[in-house]
């Protein structure tokens, strides 16, 4: 869809400047009369004016005029899922060029913008140089800040200002994340309590099916963050083993009662491969070999299955429908084979330097690392 805003534009611009319609005139050599035409969209600045124009006021044509060239979500998840390939098959320089040349193409099309800045936070530690990896993600991040200052879709608002808080924890920025989120984590806060009122509406209009799949989504929501939150756990503890086995040992309940292993490997693999590392570092080289064997599992599920997508089962047999409507549909946000070079680099990190030397943990990783070879 595109949508010429001019008049509105320009009078939006002169006023934000505190310009009057003979002040700007003066600038461009053309009658007071012209710019009140312009302004009332009774005609239009002639094409040769648009770059003065343009460059007085500090925009681009593009804003000038007001075009937003707009994706559809099929579009946005092709869009992503190709560039994202790229990152595995070409240069890093070039892949990364594509993403910020379809980024400045559809500059007002938000929800690509922050699809892209998902992207380029998913792949930023592929760059060459730290240095590198970092000008991605403050590119990202102030991609995110164009979403928050121009954007009117509260829901995708929502989502960047949560990913902003992402890319500046990745970028050292702790004051600014704490400053941004810390006002609307509060326990106490209504709006945590809108998907239980949102689902007993639902109910009570009797659309069921609409109540059951909604519960069904929160349910599934909840477990996820709830085993995510526990690896976050293990690293604050893991100087407290005895805490740690109490988590390790709930957690492997929640995702055997729910299966979570088959349901969704790839954060379940996130869960054993925290709790494989708080117990090499406290010396329990069992304990840990037994979590390095389930992370194992979790990631031949991956590397095996012909695609890496999100789904259901039989008891959340509701989730698909709800799957298929985010931005990326039922898509991993990481391609295969990159998921493939991650697991590789993990069996060098320092937790581990007290088992480099066993061998059940050096056939463990060249199961795996043979595994992902194959599937790439």
């Amino acid at each position: 869809m595109y949508k010429l805003n001019v008049s509105e534009n320009i009078t939006k611009l002169r006023r934000e400047r505190k310009l009057t319609q003979e002040q700007l005139a003066d600038f461009l050599g053309v009658t007071k009369a012209s710019v009140s035409k312009w302004e009332n969209a009774q005609s239009m600045p002639d094409i040769l004016l648009l770059p003065r124009l343009a460059a007085f006021f500090g925009v681009t044509i593009d804003e000038l005029v007001g075009y937003e060239a707009q994706l559809s979500r099929e579009q946005i998840r092709r869009c992503y899922g190709e560039l994202s390939g790229d990152f595995v098959n070409l240069p890093f320089e070039a892949a990364a060029e594509k993403v910020r040349t379809m980024a400045y193409r559809y500059y007002s099309c938000y929800p690509l913008l922050l699809q892209l800045s998902v992207l380029y936070l998913n792949h930023f530690m592929l760059a060459g140089t730290k240095e590198e990896g970092n000008r991605m993600l403050q590119e990202a991040a102030k991609w995110c800040g164009r979403i928050l200052d121009y954007c009117k879709d509260t829901l995708v608002c929502g989502d960047a200002l949560a990913l902003k808080a992402v890319l500046d924890l990745q970028l050292g920025r702790p004051e600014e994340v704490i400053e941004a989120l810390e006002p609307a984590f509060e326990p106490n806060r209504l709006e945590s309590q809108n998907g239980s009122v949102l689902i007993q509406a639902y109910r009570m209009a009797g659309k069921i099916e609409k109540a059951k799949s909604y519960v069904q989504v929160k349910e599934y929501i909840s477990l996820l963050n709830l085993v995510g939150d526990a690896v976050l756990s293990l690293s604050l503890y893991e100087d407290d083993m005895e805490r740690c086995e109490k988590t390790i040992q709930r957690i492997r309940g929640l995702l055997d009662l729910y299966r979570l292993e088959q349901l969704h490997p790839n954060v379940a693999a996130q869960f054993h491969c925290q709790a494989a590392m708080v117990y090499a570092g406290n010396g329990k080289s069992e304990e840990a070999l037994a979590s390095l064997s389930r992370f194992e599992a979790c990631v031949h599920a991956l590397f095996g299955a012909e695609q890496v997508t999100l789904h259901g089962d039989a008891y959340f047999d509701l989730v698909d429908a709800w799957i298929e409507c985010l931005p990326l549909g039922n898509m991993a946000p990481r391609d295969k084979r990159f998921m493939s070079q991650s697991v590789q680099g993990m069996f060098a990190h320092p937790a581990f330097a007290s088992l480099k030397d066993n061998k059940e943990f050096q056939r463990i990783a060249e199961r795996i690392l043979e595994g992902g070879k194959n599937h790439a």
